[in-house]
């Protein structure tokens, strides 16, 4: 018998992999997030992305195939979809992450890539930010690194705020994780805080975690 815990957790595991499937098919207009809301006459899915282009195609003929194709694939029926550009790519964290990967999987250093990254996204505002790369960096022992600017809270009500998103990508000597989260620049402070302006900080861990 099913019952309504079983249908509900049938619904989440449904909805992360309709959104997965999304990111992987659409890899290369970098997904920032994916808004999904069902109604009684269909769904309706936002996709917030940097490159809208790449995802509505030649004379819509991307989206069109792709709402065919999740109709299709996950059951659903009067799927339509929109896409959104990222109006600041630079305070989204999950976009920032899968842009370090890529520019890894290029065969950028990925030092640079941390340090352009977290200028880039103090640059535009943001209260505080952390890149962790993990992976074999420079031996054959996993370890990882930590970049850091600005005020970043890790507990309490205030870390609520911060966005983290998370990216991988596959190299000749192993997958390299990059995890980067954002305190954005909307977010309270607390009182007795005072930013100042200093150098972006990196910290290296020979036993973080594996990429």
């Amino acid at each position: 018998m099913v019952t309504a815990v079983d249908k509900i957790l049938q619904k989440v595991s449904k909805r992360g992999e309709l959104i997965e499937f999304i990111k992987n098919r659409l890899r290369d207009a970098l997904i920032g997030d994916i808004s999904i809301t069902t109604t009684p006459i269909g769904t309706n899915i936002i996709i917030y992305c940097m490159k809208p282009g790449l995802v509505i195609g030649t004379r819509g003929r991307t989206i069109k195939s792709l709402q065919e194709e999740v109709e299709r694939r996950f059951g659903l029926e009067n799927v339509q979809i929109s896409v959104s550009e990222i109006e600041v790519p630079e305070l989204n964290a999950e976009l920032m992450a899968q842009r370090v990967a890529q520019a890894i999987g290029s065969g950028v250093r990925w030092r640079r890539v941390a340090f352009w990254a977290l200028r880039r996204i103090m640059d535009s505002g943001a209260i505080g930010a952390e890149i962790v790369i993990s992976g074999k960096l420079t031996s054959a022992r996993s370890r990882s690194e930590k970049f850091t600017a600005g005020l970043l809270p890790k507990s309490g009500d205030y870390a609520k705020n911060v966005r983290m998103g998370v990216a991988h990508v596959q190299l000749a000597t192993g997958i390299y994780g990059v995890k980067v989260k954002i305190y954005p620049p909307n977010a309270h402070l607390p009182e007795e805080v005072r930013i100042e302006e200093k150098e972006a900080e990196v910290e290296a861990s020979p036993h973080g975690e594996r990429g």
